[in-house]
């Protein structure tokens, strides 16, 4: 029996394949492969290409951001902020590079800053609060 595969973006669904094989995410801890009969799991998902495949298309290839993957039942549901789908691998993994992984050091930029704002702001107040 094979799979139904979902990927889901925010505010879209990105694609629906009812007929699918096999799947290959890319997690924090390596290379995840799901067949129809693999147990039920989840997996965080990092940036990088996600492969399926289906009789009527073959392989399929898809640049996703970080996200979560859930599979229960014959069912594969893949939640992730972007998703770029593409024939040419080379191409997929520089977007990747490019577009996923340069916006998270920017994220991580801007959380830093964040942070240095709150620890200042911490320590005016309770020096605010100990009378100066």
């Amino acid at each position: 029996m094979p799979m139904q595969l979902e990927i889901l973006l925010p505010f879209q669904v990105f694609a629906d394949e009812a007929a699918v094989s096999r799947v290959v995410a890319q997690t924090r801890q390596g290379s995840l492969g799901l067949l129809p009969h693999r147990l039920d799991c989840v997996a965080t998902l990092r940036p990088g290409i996600l492969i399926y495949e289906t009789a009527a298309d073959g392989e399929i290839c898809v640049a996703v951001d970080e996200g979560v993957l859930v599979k229960t039942g014959n069912r594969v549901r893949v939640s992730v902020r972007r998703a770029i789908r593409g024939n040419d691998l080379q191409q997929l993994r520089a977007a990747v590079e490019r577009e996923f992984l340069a916006i998270d050091e920017q994220e991580q930029h801007v959380r830093s800053a964040m942070d240095r704002l709150e620890t200042g702001l911490m320590r005016r107040f309770m020096s605010f609060q100990h009378g100066g």
